[in-house]
């Protein structure tokens, strides 16, 4: 399959190196020299047990202009989507299916503006990574990576499942993917936005009493979404899940905690914001989820006023 990844952080040199395997795959990234060290170097994927190897997927900034591809695959933060992909749309041809995999939901409204939902792919995956100083990618985790079309059955997203699989990325594609993003959703606006608001790590959450609660009240909100949106979930059920993951990476560090760590903008929008948006779709207001929003832009906004 001839792919296009765009992003060359830790989650996109991952599956762009594993895919290169057996694919034609070009990683794109807005930074030039990035996408020359990589030409140059290739990318080197180091697993849990210390082994390593060099990936090499042809590499190109954004901006330039590529030949269609069969699929692109999206993994730039939810804040630079638009941005890219209209700096990248000589890839997008007729036929050409775009895959976000991105933290949050809501990605498929932000992906039909360039490709017919016909041709929208979204999904989870369970792979996670990071750059080492060094400039190698640590894969921290491996698991599941599961996609489909926003429309229901898609022979397409069977097609590519099989060609993430065939590279070493075990891939299931599901008629059912809004429930597997709404299921992810529930641990991300819980611990992802508590923790970046405490700045803490996700043992933090079950940890504090007080924490817990206002994790519970975050959940209990989110379910009430989802099931207006037609995907039932069992409350009681969501929190020992949540509380599963606290319990069990307690030193872990989420994606919006690091990013306000650091001085970056986070993805709260696609994350906490996806509930709000779903809610005031369905007539419905969630005013926790909406706090949390604020908060967090108001932490980005006095990280903005202190560099």
């Amino acid at each position: 399959m001839n792919i296009a990844v765009l992003g060359a952080g830790a989650m996109g040199s991952l599956f762009a190196g594993n895919l290169s395997r057996c694919h034609d795959v070009l990683l794109v990234d807005r930074f030039p020299e990035v996408a020359a060290a990589v030409a140059k170097n290739g990318v080197t994927l180091v697993e849990q047990d210390g082994t390593s190897a060099v990936h090499r997927p042809r590499a190109a900034a954004i901006g330039e202009t590529f030949e269609p591809v069969e699929l692109v695959l999206v993994f730039v933060k939810a804040m630079g989507t638009v941005d890219t992909l209209t700096r990248c749309r000589s890839l997008i041809g007729k036929d050409t299916l775009v895959l976000t995999l991105q933290n949050g939901g809501g990605h498929e409204d932000i992906l039909s503006q360039f490709v017919p939902m016909e041709h929208v792919l979204i999904g989870t995956t369970q792979h996670n990574a990071s750059i080492r100083e060094d400039g190698t990618i640590f894969h921290g985790g491996s698991g599941v990576t599961v996609i489909g079309s926003p429309l229901g059955h898609s022979e397409e997203a069977v097609r590519v499942a099989q060609a993430f699989t065939q590279a070493g990325l075990m891939t299931e594609a599901t008629d059912n993917v809004r429930r597997i993003v709404w299921q992810k959703l529930m641990t991300n606006v819980s611990l992802s936005a508590l923790t970046g608001v405490f700045q803490m790590p996700m043992g933090f959450v079950t940890q504090s009493a007080s924490c817990w609660a206002l994790c519970e009240k975050l959940v209990a909100e989110a379910v009430e979404v989802a099931r207006a949106d037609g995907v039932e979930f069992d409350l009681e059920e969501k929190l020992a899940e949540v509380r599963a993951v606290s319990e069990g990476g307690p030193q872990g560090i989420t994606s919006i905690c690091a990013d306000l760590m650091h001085g970056r903008m986070t993805e709260v929008d696609t994350i906490s914001g996806s509930v709000v948006r779903a809610a005031r779709r369905l007539n419905m207001n969630a005013p926790c989820h909406e706090m949390m929003v604020l908060l967090i832009h108001a932490m980005e906004d006095k990280n903005a006023q202190t560099k």
